[in-house]
C-alpha cells in the first residue's frame, strides 16, 4: 500500500515507500492524545498514599511490584510515539528531583484531555499551545510566592520532607525510622558552598539484601563492599585500620608483545620462578612498608601475593569497582595510588573498624567508622527481594528530594494544595487575558485540579464534594489547605507536616506543560516501515510484522500493555 499522492497534473506520485503510513490533521492529534491518556490512566491509580502498585512482568517473567511512577512507565515498554515523550517526561523528573515523576504524567494528560475539549470547539492547536506556555509561567510564579524560605540543614523539616516522599510507597510503616537514615546520610554528604549546599546523591551507596525487616536498615559511616576477603588466612576483622586503595593489578604483568622463554634445565626453572616470586613479594613489601593494613585492590591479586599479604596479617580485597574506590576515597580520605612506588602513609585512609560479615549467605566487607566520611553507605533489608527492590526505590526518591530542600531551600505543603492554590489564581489571572487563549489558561487551571482530584478519587472519597470544598477553602485565603487522603478529608497539610520541596513542583509544572505543548503542536504522523510488506498502518515505529505483540492492522497501540504474547510464558 503505498501512499499515493497527485500533482496538479493528475499524476500519480509515490511518496513513501511501500508500508508507509500518514496520519493527518485532526486524526492525527486524535491519536496522540488518546494514547498519552491512556498512558496517564495507567498511572493515576498509583498517586497518593492511597494509590495501588502496579505488578509488572517483563519478558522473562521477571516481577516487579512498585508505586514508582517513572518505573511503571519505564518497565512497560511503550511504543506509541506520542506516549513515549509521556514515559520521557517521568524519566526526566526522576532524574532531575527524584519524585513527582506520577504526577507530571498525571497532569500532563490532563492538559491534553483538556486541549482536546477545546479542539473539538475549534479552537487552533496553536493558541492553546500560547495558552497553556503563559499559565505555566503563571502557574510557576504561584507557586513560587507562596513557598517558604527555610534553613537547608534544619532537620526536623528535612524529616519531615524524607517522610512525605515515602508516605505514598510501601515503606510508610517505617517512614520513622528511613527518613532519619536518610537525612544523615545526605547532611554527611553534603558539600558547603559559601552559602548554598551541594549534594551529590552518587555519594550515597546503596546497599540491598532481602532478609530481616525493613526495620533492619542502617546508615554505615563508610563503606559496604559485597566481595569477601580474598585469602582465607586473613584476619577477619582489623581496628585502627590504614587502607591502601590502589588501582592497579598485584601481579607479573605480561609482555605486550607474544614472548618465549626457553629453558633448557630444571635450573632455569626455578630461578625463573623464584624470580617471579620476588617480584611479587617486592610488590607487597611496598604494601607492608607504607603501613598499611587494609589493601582494596580494583584488579586481581595473585595467589602468591595473597600468601605474602596474609602472612603480613593484612585484609585484602580484591576486583572492587572503580565507582566503589572513588567512594572509598572520599569516605576514608585515602588517595587511590596507580603506581605502587608511589604509595607512601600521607596516601592511606583510616577506618575505625574494618570486618567482614555475613549478611545472609553472602560475605561482605564493611569499612566503617570513618571520621567524617564524605561518602556513606545506606544498608537496606526486607522480607523479601520484591520488598528491598521497593524500598530502594522509594529511599532513591526521599534522598533525592532532601537533596532538593538542602540545595533550594524552599517548601511548600503537600496534598494538592498548592496546585489547588496555582489553580485558583490562575482563573482569576485568565480573565485578564484577551481572546480565545482565556479559554486556554483556564484549562490549564482545571488541569491542575486534576492532581487533588486524583488523590481524592484514590483515597475513595467524593471527588466533585472534595474538590467545591477546597475551592471554597482556597478562596477563603486558606492556602495550606490540601487533601489528608489518610483521614479521608479536607485539612491543613502544613500542620499535617505533609511538606514537600518547591523544586519538585516547579519541575512538575514545567515539565508536563511542555510535553503537552509538544504534542499538541503534531498534526501529522507519518510512519515509514523498514520491512517491505509489513501490515499496512501498524505504526509501530518500523517494526517488522509480529514484533509488536499485538494482531496487525491495530495502528499505533503496539504493545501497550507491556507483555507482548503472554501465551508463550504460561
Amino acid at each position: 500500500m503505498a501512499m499515493q499522492a497527485t500533482s496538479k497534473g493528475n499524476m500519480p506520485v509515490v511518496l513513501l515507500k511501500e508500508g508507509g503510513s500518514e496520519t493527518k490533521g485532526r486524526d492525527a492529534q486524535k491519536n496522540n492524545i488518546a494514547a498519552s491518556k491512556i498512558v496517564a490512566e495507567i498511572v493515576h491509580t498509583s498517586l497518593g498514599p492511597r494509590g495501588m502498585d502496579k505488578m509488572l512482568v517483563d519478558s522473562l517473567g521477571d516481577v516487579t511490584i512498585t508505586n514508582d511512577g517513572a518505573t511503571i512507565l519505564k518497565e512497560i515498554d511503550v511504543q506509541h510515539p506520542a506516549a513515549k515523550m509521556l514515559v520521557e517526561i517521568s524519566k526526566t523528573t526522576d532524574n532531575e528531583v527524584g519524585d513527582g515523576t506520577t504526577s507530571a504524567v498525571v497532569l500532563a494528560g490532563a492538559l491534553l484531555e483538556n486541549a482536546e475539549s477545546l479542539i473539538d470547539q475549534d479552537v487552533h492547536p496553536t493558541i492553546i499551545v500560547d495558552g497553556y506556555r503563559k499559565a505555566g509561567r503563571k502557574a510557576k510564579q504561584f507557586l513560587e510566592s507562596i513557598s517558604d524560605k527555610i534553613s537547608p540543614n534544619d532537620k526536623n523539616i528535612l524529616n519531615k520532607i524524607a517522610k512525605t516522599s515515602m508516605q505514598t510507597k510501601l515503606v510508610r510503616k517505617d517512614s520513622d525510622q528511613l527518613a532519619d537514615i536518610i537525612v544523615k546520610s545526605v547532611l554527611a554528604v553534603a558539600e558547603k558552598d559559601s552559602e548554598s549546599y551541594d549534594v551529590d546523591i552518587d555519594d550515597i551507596k546503596v546497599e540491598k539484601k532481602a532478609g530481616g525487616s525493613i526495620k533492619d536498615s542502617m546508615i554505615v559511616q563508610g563503606i559496604v563492599l559485597d566481595k569477601e576477603i580474598v585469602h582465607g588466612g586473613m584476619p577477619r576483622k582489623i581496628n585502627e585500620a590504614k587502607i591502601a586503595l590502589i588501582n592497579t593489578a598485584l601481579e607479573i604483568s605480561k609482555t605486550e608483545t607474544d614472548a618465549k622463554i626457553n629453558i633448557s634445565n630444571p635450573q632455569q626453572l626455578k630461578s625463573f620462578l623464584d624470580e617471579e616470586n620476588r617480584m611479587l613479594k617486592t610488590m607487597v613489601d611496598k604494601v607492608i612498608g607504607s603501613g598499611a593494613n587494609v589493601v582494596l585492590c580494583q584488579k586481581g591479586i595473585d595467589d602468591m601475593a595473597q600468601h605474602y599479604l596474609a602472612k603480613a596479617g593484612i585484609i585484602a580485597v580484591r576486583r572492587i569497582k572503580e565507582s566503589d574506590l572513588t567512594k572509598l576515597a572520599k569516605a576514608t580520605g585515602a588517595r587511590i595510588v596507580t603506581n605502587l612506588d608511589d604509595l607512601f602513609e600521607k596516601d592511606l585512609g583510616s577506618a575505625d573498624l574494618v570486618e567482614e560479615r555475613k549478611i545472609e549467605e553472602d560475605k561482605w566487607v564493611f569499612v566503617e567508622g570513618c571520621k567524617h566520611p564524605k561518602s556513606v553507605t545506606l544498608l537496606l533489608r526486607g522480607g523479601s527481594q520484591r520488598v528491598v527492590d521497593e524500598v530502594e526505590r522509594s529511599v532513591h526518591d526521599a534522598l533525592m528530594v532532601v537533596k532538593d530542600v538542602i540545595e533550594k531551600p524552599e517548601i511548600v505543603a503537600g496534598g494538592g494544595a498548592p496546585e489547588t492554590y496555582a489553580a485558583t489564581k490562575l482563573r482569576n489571572w485568565a480573565k485578564s487575558l484577551e481572546g480565545r487563549e482565556q479559554l486556554a489558561a483556564e484549562k490549564f487551571a482545571d488541569a491542575l485540579e486534576a492532581i487533588p482530584l486524583t488523590l481524592s478519587e484514590n483515597a475513595g472519597m467524593d471527588p466533585i464534594d472534595t474538590l467545591t470544598l477546597l475551592r471554597s477553602k482556597q478562596q477563603k485565603g486558606e492556602k495550606w489547605t490540601g487533601i489528608d487522603v489518610m483521614k479521608g478529608k479536607i485539612a491543613n497539610m502544613k500542620s499535617s507536616d505533609i511538606i514537600e520541596p518547591l523544586a519538585v513542583k516547579l519541575q512538575i509544572v514545567s515539565a508536563s506543560a511542555e510535553a503537552a505543548c509538544m504534542i499538541l503542536r503534531i498534526d501529522d504522523v507519518i510512519a515509514t516501515q523498514k520491512s517491505a510488506g509489513g501490515p499496512p498502518g501498524g505504526g509501530e515505529g518500523g517494526m517488522p510484522p509480529g514484533m509488536g505483540g499485538m494482531p496487525p492492522g491495530m495502528p499505533g497501540m503496539g504493545g501497550m500493555g507491556g507483555m507482548p504474547d503472554m501465551g508463550g510464558m504460561m
